[in-house]
């Protein structure tokens, strides 16, 4: 039985095999972070209208982006650990593993590490807090036998 949950939900089908390493780069950023063993994060692979949507309608931003994290908050006392959502556009991905020349599910995975940690609250907005974050991200991409960890 897994220690966490990761509950996928597919608007916009990734490429093969994608799913499974997308859920082992959530699991690891979980595990590498030490979080609860309740904790559970739900992830939609989408497309560029549905992600330029949510980011309008959350974040005020009227653009596609690759991904969207949004935190859950504080959970109930006794229920399971829910860290959040997390959106993430295929076809961003696809551009920019291409732009990047590395395989498009290492950089599905990249977004998907990038994202849990904004759900633990990690950010990049100073330099040392971009420091530290692309710190975390580059170790558990290397953990998870991907070679880069270009920034998000």
């Amino acid at each position: 039985m897994p220690r966490y949950r990761v509950d996928i939900r597919v608007e916009f089908l990734p490429p093969p095999g994608a799913e499974r390493q997308v859920r082992d780069a959530v699991l690891a950023t979980l595990a590498m972070e030490n979080q609860p063993v309740d904790s559970e994060v739900t992830l939609l692979f989408t497309d560029e209208a549905m992600i330029r949507s949510l980011n309008r309608q959350f974040m005020g931003d009227d653009k596609v982006t690759d991904v969207l994290s949004f935190p859950a908050g504080d959970p109930t006392p006794g229920s399971e650990k829910y860290l959040g959502d997390i959106a993430i556009s295929v076809p961003t991905a696809l551009i920019q593993a291409e732009h990047a020349q590395v395989p498009v599910n290492a950089e599905l995975q990249l977004l998907a590490v990038h994202a849990t940690l904004h759900l633990l609250g990690y950010d990049h907005y100073k330099p040392a807090e971009r420091q530290r974050m692309w710190g975390v991200q580059s170790q558990i991409m290397a953990d998870l036998g991907v070679g880069f960890a270009a920034p998000s």
